[in-house]
């Protein structure tokens, strides 16, 4: 028999918070619930360079909400209802405020549906450049980090709150319509085709993306999982960039040597070509590749990178933006690990050359908020990696990677419960070790 809510009017029903709390971001996200999934059903028309859709949103309060916010940047809100009754809903800049028909009861699940639609437009940081909804001449390429996902749908956007992400989307015949994890059934009908993607493992916001345009689909299984990758039909055909997507099956068999079990639903990529897209993103089971990556040859040492995250910081994803060398440190270890495995410069040739050459002054584990994509979270977070492999031992190391993946696998965490499990893992006193090199403003000793 499911438990009883407490529904009367003697509950303290208080507003949500408008941002999570996040010391680096306290706008990002909203307080007072925990989303469950999204279902997106969507229909983009890149002639008009209109969206149009319906979100479902399921969740769970945290505690006794009288209204909650969620992040929508820009977008034409029609409607909202909550468990099936209309709701008020005002807009506060990029915050969609909605004020349910009843107050929702601390540990009460709940339904959103939102439609919406419009233009979408980027979100445009100082620090940051331009993240979200990009429109293409022929489509669409939604992406970005740390902001995304609210250019395109009504989310809970920081990365502490997971859910699950189903998303079906229509679009003109001829164009490709991809995102992220297992791909469902493709129909057509009127000049339109509907795409279906389903995420069963929850995921950061941030980690969504919705790419339209002219590609190069190839679909198949690798180890009893779909395989879905996509190149730009603008890149050459056989050329580099599907030579480097190809070996994505192969690279993440061998991670799954040194990290444990693959942690998600599915495997793939997808090779922009856009002058904006100069970076790629760990966007969950399916990166993102800027084609630039590709100018010099089949270069897998950034497929290596991506792959490396579906670990470290997809399926195990920082609890607050301060600790991002959990998810870069990690990433960039990965790319050297593969490198080695690829007869390329070893592990330790690479934390050789970086270590003679680092900027000291800038720590890894509390870069600043601007400083999140800097290369002291990306070099100094892989340095670090690798001389807590030097200084413990293969054994030990290898054994705390598979056990911190397992542990936290599918949530969150923070440097201090990784500096834990470390300790208790391989049974040594390692909290001066990252406090010098993670913190400290001078190059550490070699070990």
């Amino acid at each position: 028999m499911p438990e009883l809510v407490d529904r009367s009017p003697q509950a303290d029903f208080q507003p949500g918070a408008a941002g999570i709390g996040d010391p680096y971001f306290p706008a990002y996200g909203n307080g007072g619930y925990d989303v469950a999934g999204y279902q997106l059903a969507l229909r983009y028309d890149p002639a008009a360079r209109q969206l149009d859709g319906t979100a479902t949103i399921t969740a769970t309060a945290t505690m006794d909400l009288s209204r909650f916010n969620l992040d929508l940047a820009g977008l034409d809100v029609a409607s909202v209802d909550v468990d099936g009754r209309p709701a008020q809903h005002t807009r506060d800049d990029d915050e969609l405020v909605v004020t349910p028909a009843a107050g929702l009861p601390d540990g009460s699940a709940f339904t959103v549906v939102v439609d919406y639609g419009g233009e979408p437009e980027p979100l445009v940081s100082r620090d940051f450049g331009e993240g979200g909804f990009q429109i293409t001449d022929d489509g669409a390429i939604a992406l970005g980090q740390p902001e995304s996902a609210s250019t395109w749908f009504p989310v809970n956007d920081h990365p502490s709150d997971k859910a699950t992400f189903d998303l079906e989307i229509t679009v003109p015949d001829g164009l490709a319509a991809l995102s992220v994890g297992v791909p469902g059934e493709t129909t057509s009908a009127d000049g339109w085709t509907t795409w279906r993607w389903s995420e069963s493992t929850p995921l950061a916001s941030y980690l969504t993306t919705l790419v339209i345009g002219d590609y190069r689909v190839q679909t198949g299984t690798h180890a009893g999982r779909p395989m879905v990758t996509a190149v730009s039909a603008d890149l050459p055909a056989g050329g580099p960039a599907e030579q480097a997507m190809a070996r994505t099956g192969e690279i993440a068999d061998y991670l799954e040597t040194v990290f444990g079990p693959y942690p998600v639903d599915a495997y793939g990529g997808i090779v922009v070509s856009d002058d904006r897209i100069r970076y790629a993103l760990e966007t969950q089971s399916r990166p993102v590749y800027g084609d630039v990556f590709f100018d010099r040859g089949p270069e897998t040492w950034v497929v290596a990178h991506e792959l490396g995250h579906q670990w470290f910081g997809n399926s195990v994803s920082l609890r607050q933006w301060r600790d991002m060398w959990l998810n870069e440190g990690f990433a960039t270890y990965a790319e050297w690990l593969w490198s080695e495995h690829d007869g390329a410069a070893t592990a330790d040739e690479m934390f050789d050359r970086e270590y003679d050459r680092i900027d000291w002054t800038k720590p890894a584990g509390d870069p600043g908020p601007a400083g999140i994509f800097g290369q002291a979270v990306y070099k100094r977070g892989g340095m670090t990696v690798h001389a807590l492999r030097r200084t413990v031992g293969d054994d030990a190391f290898f054994r705390l990677l598979r056990t911190w993946a397992g542990e936290y696998r599918g949530g969150n965490a923070t440097t201090e419960q990784f500096v834990t499990v470390a300790e208790r893992v391989t049974g040594q006193p390692l909290r001066e070790f990252f406090d010098a090199w993670l913190y400290g403003d001078t190059a550490p000793t070699r070990p």
